[in-house]
């Protein structure tokens, strides 16, 4: 036998309670009952007392063996032997046998509930035709009819039913393979998904280190060659003529311009950080920066860091100095000013820089063709979730303030 798929047990009402109160009911018609001269009612109560302990005992006392078939089917011949002596010592006891049909329906697996079925039809036909004389050949023949009519009605009911779980069983079978199928779709779509993203980043990530190769070509094959010729030719021109002492000082500082440039060029071409930012923190190296700044252009820079140093991804000071490198070239360049000044602030998320001049200033709305230099610090500060502010007005001075997030990569080596 086949053990009963969990899914499929019977309601606790319809296993339980109709077939005590099916023999509760038949218990007291016995006792109300008047008995047949000779007749006595104890062997009637005690077969009813047999099978209220046996259904107890068997099934409604171990919920536990409803699941095991052998067990099953043990329970199920004993009610059944018991019905049967019911009927045979009193035919109306054949009103008790929808209490073995109730267990043979739900409690005996395929294929053994057909013979189940068949044989409480047996039963329940002898009890019908109980009625019958059976002297004659006719009435044999009647009794017969009877219960294979039973046998028919009910085994045909037995099968039909047994289709209809088959056909449920399949149906549950299909949803859950079509669940599968549903969850195996989605678990590929989400792969391709994350396939298609990968290669997406790798494209760019390709792209993005062609045109950093491009770039680096374009430094090495212009600005690097273009700066180290004008090196060469201020060797020479210095080894063929003395430089007048008044000379001394911007030929000094345009041969070391020059030589940082092209150091600088050189780090570009192999994605090195800047040489101030190899060996020191970002406040010394905008004060290493500002004071080669002034000792080029003449004019002393201010150079303040307040708050606690915070740990910054390298990007972001990359950017800053820069921002503050280019700042001060447009003060050189543009500004004519007395004094400027320099402020590195470590604030509680973010760290700000400020470059700041009493210069001629400017109209930055106005200021559309002012360079290229504004747009690639904002594009550099802005790439890092960070912000630029420019504020100037002609004879007021200008400031450049530009804010980045602290934390940009938890494993900076800051």
């Amino acid at each position: 036998m086949s053990s009963q798929p969990p899914e499929q047990q019977p309601p606790a009402l319809l296993v339980t309670a109709v077939p005590y109160t099916l023999l509760a009911g038949m218990t007291i018609f016995t006792l109300l009952d008047e008995p047949e001269p000779g007749d006595s009612p104890m062997v009637v109560l005690a077969l009813c007392a047999a099978a209220a302990l046996w259904m107890l005992l068997m099934f409604t006392l171990r919920p536990s063996w409803r699941r095991r078939p052998a067990l099953m089917g043990v329970f199920f011949a004993g009610l059944l032997a018991i019905t049967a002596l019911l009927v045979a010592y009193d035919p109306a006891f054949g009103l008790f046998t929808p209490a073995p049909y109730i267990y043979a329906f739900t409690m005996v697996p395929w294929p053994w509930r057909l013979p189940a079925v068949s044989a409480t039809a047996v039963v329940a036909g002898s009890a019908q035709a109980s009625g019958v004389p059976t002297a004659t050949g006719g009435g044999v023949v009647l009794v017969a009819v009877i219960i294979v009519v039973n046998i028919a009605l009910m085994g045909g009911t037995a099968w039909v039913l047994w289709l209809a779980e088959q056909e449920r069983a399949q149906r549950e079978r299909a949803m859950a393979e079509l669940g599968r199928a549903n969850r195996l779709l989605e678990a590929s779509l989400t792969e391709n998904a994350g396939l298609q993203a990968q290669l997406l980043a790798q494209a760019r990530e390709a792209g993005v280190l062609d045109e950093r190769q491009r770039m680096a070509r374009e430094i090495h094959d212009t600005l690097a060659q273009g700066l180290t010729g004008i090196i060469a030719q201020l060797q020479a021109a210095e080894q063929m003529h003395e430089v007048p002492a008044p000379w001394r000082r911007p030929f000094e500082a345009v041969k070391g311009l020059a030589r940082e440039s092209l150091a600088e060029a050189r780090r570009s071409v192999d994605a090195l950080r800047p040489e101030p930012l190899e060996n020191g923190r970002l406040s010394e190296a905008l004060s290493e920066v500002v004071r080669r700044w002034s000792k080029v252009n003449g004019l002393a820079v201010q150079v303040t860091t307040t708050g606690t140093v915070l740990p910054m991804a390298a990007e972001a000071e990359f950017a800053l100095l820069r921002t503050a490198q280019e700042a001060l070239a447009n003060v050189a360049k543009h500004a004519v000013a007395s004094r400027a000044g320099v402020t590195l602030s470590y604030l509680e998320r973010e760290v700000a820089l400020d470059v700041r001049d009493d210069g001629r200033g400017f109209d930055p709305d106005g200021a559309k063709g002012a360079g290229f230099g504004l747009t690639i610090m904002r594009q550099r500060i802005e790439g890092l979730g960070g912000t630029l502010r420019i504020e100037s007005r002609p004879g007021s001075g200008t400031g450049v303030s530009a804010c980045v997030p602290a934390q940009q990569a938890p494993g900076s080596d800051r």
